[in-house]
């Protein structure tokens, strides 16, 4: 039992960092319909440049806390990452807004590839170290074990998660969104700036995915530059599962697939009788993303995104 709520615990942190990068997909699906492969990248940069500006930062030889030149590390790289997003939707999809539903997939996947050199190029192809900046403590929990930086990062990522779907529910900025999101013909026609709209949606997700990114680094205590490609895959396959276009099946998504990838760690071994051991996880979340697929397209929750004329 104590390994079963192990691997549960260990899921709820994962899951909450999916969650968390599939909103970002979600978002710029439901919004334009098409899929933003190039966001693990983001995801990447944000882990990235938080790490190197957390060394500036100690190079200065500043007197502060550890968790707080992390936050201002992470303060920093956000706008950085934001403007990456601003400038993926300016770059590379608006001028293929009314292209071909496989030219902006193809120009996703090259862009993806792109970055993933830039950041070889500035950061080189080995593991950078996450600075030990950050508690680690353990906290026991019916015989499992949980860091009081992993509940941080389980209780931030929901408070977020909360705090968008409030701004998309209740917001003027929410309801453009969701109107451009119906039919961004008539929205236009009603005073919304399309194309304003569409370059926010990309800055909320890419300012997600930097939050997500130092997330992952820090639970894991590492980063490097192919980072973002398998947890993008593995947060847009949660995005599938809970319904590709629908906030709230983003968060179900990603929360239900890190507990099932987790629990597959974790008892792969057993169901395999050895053959298989837990580095082999990635199996279940890409099973999943098949079997969904196959069964249920729509996702768990359905699609909610109209049909547009």
């Amino acid at each position: 039992m104590d390994i079963f709520l192990q691997q549960i615990l260990n899921g709820l942190v994962l899951g909450s960092i999916y969650a968390l990068i599939a909103l970002g997909y979600t978002m710029v699906y439901g919004i334009m319909g098409l899929i933003n492969f190039a966001h693990g990248e983001v995801v990447m940069f944000g882990a990235m440049v938080t790490i190197s500006i957390i060394g500036m930062l100690t190079g200065m030889g500043l007197s502060l806390p550890g968790p707080v030149v992390v936050l201002l590390a992470l303060m920093l790289a956000i706008p950085v990452c934001m403007l990456m997003g601003f400038a993926i939707e300016r770059i590379a999809y608006r001028p293929l807004r009314n292209a071909p539903r496989l030219a902006p997939l193809i120009t996703a996947i090259g862009l993806s590839i792109v970055l993933q050199n830039v950041a070889i190029l500035i950061w080189g192809r080995n593991y950078i170290p996450f600075p030990p900046l950050l508690p680690h403590e353990p906290i026991n929990v019916l015989g499992a074990s949980i860091t009081d930086l992993q509940v941080f990062i389980v209780i931030s990522a929901i408070a977020i998660m909360a705090g968008l779907l409030f701004m998309v529910e209740k917001t003027k900025l929410g309801r453009a969104m969701r109107a451009t999101s119906q039919n961004p013909a008539v929205a236009g026609l009603m005073g919304v700036n399309v194309n304003t709209i569409i370059s926010a949606t990309f800055v909320l997700g890419a300012g997600l995915g930097a939050v997500a990114g130092v997330m992952v680094a820090a639970n894991y205590d590492q980063a490097h530059s192919h980072m973002g490609f398998l947890i993008g895959l593995k947060a847009f396959t949660a995005a599938v599962l809970g319904g590709i276009g629908n906030l709230g099946g983003a968060v179900v998504g990603g929360i239900l697939l890190g507990v099932i990838e987790s629990l597959g760690a974790g008892y792969i071994g057993d169901l395999t009788g050895g053959f298989l051991g837990s580095h082999y996880q990635d199996i279940f979340a890409f099973a999943v993303l098949i079997l969904v697929l196959v069964f249920r397209p729509s996702g768990l929750l359905g699609e909610r995104v109209a049909e547009r004329a």
